[in-house]
């Protein structure tokens, strides 16, 4: 009897998982994209005991496409203790995706930005003023920015006073960014209606940057797809250099994540490990076990180096810390007609 519910078990979790990898098609099955790493171990767990069984070539299967399966997140290994992202890129080394073989000069600026879920009501909003004033990120992007979340922000106006704050109808899921660089000359912030959304052009070293928070609602049932399309105009406006970080309610391997870097023409940053667990659970729970749903985007000459989750701040989220360069702007070559043209008007001003 328990030998067939195990099965049983194995065969419902591995249709969960198929239809997860069909998210294109309708955003029901995109729903079970977001647990594939879960649905991945269960069915490992389930499969194991079948081996010695006579299920095994059924069990055997099941466990192939459960690492085949995890392995398409391209998530680390999980751990038990926090850690720093594993490629942490110094002058020299090449970005972090890839495919990409621009070389950080070692000249270059490195800049952080802060990505947070505050949590609305968060019972410890001062351990939050406390991580930022001891990271000093050059641009924090915000999530769940209730009116309390207004006045607490409020207190760090002299490092930050670059910012928009873009209110939510019901007054507590709005979205803000800080930046403690000037927004760029004759630009202007823009707040999504709704509140899901930021744009600020941020002045990095005299190169206009495009820097954006976002926060998406929940799967299917929800309605996040369709929040997804209303965000379509928003996120085509980014400029060709852009760089977005948010609580996207979606895994970075979820078709839901992929539609908004397409409507973007973003990349998606890998993943720097689970952020998000039901908020009374243990934070060592949540690092090793939680949903990646915290992610960062970008497109242009941003360079990723770096992201880790820092600690615990009273939010169900945790925070994530990215550092990034800007790649130098390259010289066109002169074309050859312009040259001689140029250099037979020279010679006939120097004859004159």
């Amino acid at each position: 009897m328990m030998i067939s519910v195990t099965f049983l078990a194995m065969l419902a979790l591995s249709a969960a998982l198929v239809a997860g990898f069909f998210g294109t098609l309708h955003p029901a099955f995109d729903s079970f994209a977001h647990f594939r790493v879960h649905l991945a171990v269960l069915m490992a767990l389930c499969a194991l005991p079948l081996l010695a069984t006579s299920f095994r070539l059924q069990a055997a299967a099941a466990l192939v496409f459960a690492v085949a399966a995890y392995a398409t997140t391209s998530l680390p290994l999980p751990r038990l203790w926090p850690v720093q992202a594993a490629y942490e890129a110094k002058p020299g080394d090449q970005a972090v995706y890839p495919g990409d073989q621009a070389i950080y000069p070692s000249d270059q600026a490195v800049y952080r930005l802060l990505q947070m879920n505050l949590r609305f009501d968060n019972p410890t909003p001062k351990k939050v003023l406390s991580l930022i004033g001891r990271t000093n990120p050059d641009v924090i992007t915000l999530d769940e920015v209730s009116e309390m979340w207004t006045t607490e922000l409020g207190y760090i106006t002299s490092a930050y006073p670059y910012r928009i704050l873009c209110a939510y109808p019901n007054g507590v899921f709005g979205v803000a960014l800080l930046s403690r660089r000037p927004f760029a000359a004759g630009t202007k912030p823009f707040c999504e209606r709704r509140g899901a959304m930021a744009i600020a052009t941020v002045d990095f070293g005299g190169t206009g940057v495009d820097v954006a928070a976002i926060h998406l609602s929940w799967p299917w049932p929800r309605e996040q797809s369709w929040r997804i399309g209303e965000l379509s105009g928003p996120l085509a406006s980014l400029g060709e250099t852009a760089i977005m970080a948010g609580d996207c309610n979606a895994a970075p391997w979820s078709a839901a994540v992929r539609r908004v870097a397409s409507l973007g023409k973003l990349t998606v940053m890998p993943s720097a490990g689970p952020t998000w667990l039901y908020i009374k659970l243990p934070d060592f729970l949540r690092r090793f076990a939680g949903l990646p749903i915290n992610q960062v985007f970008s497109k242009g000459a941003v360079l990723i180096h770096s992201a880790s989750r820092l600690e615990d701040t009273g939010s169900d989220h945790l925070p994530v810390m990215v550092e990034f360069s800007l790649r130098p702007e390259e010289k066109k070559p002169v074309d050859e007609d312009e040259t001689a043209t140029a250099s037979a008007t020279q010679s006939s001003k120097t004859k004159s």
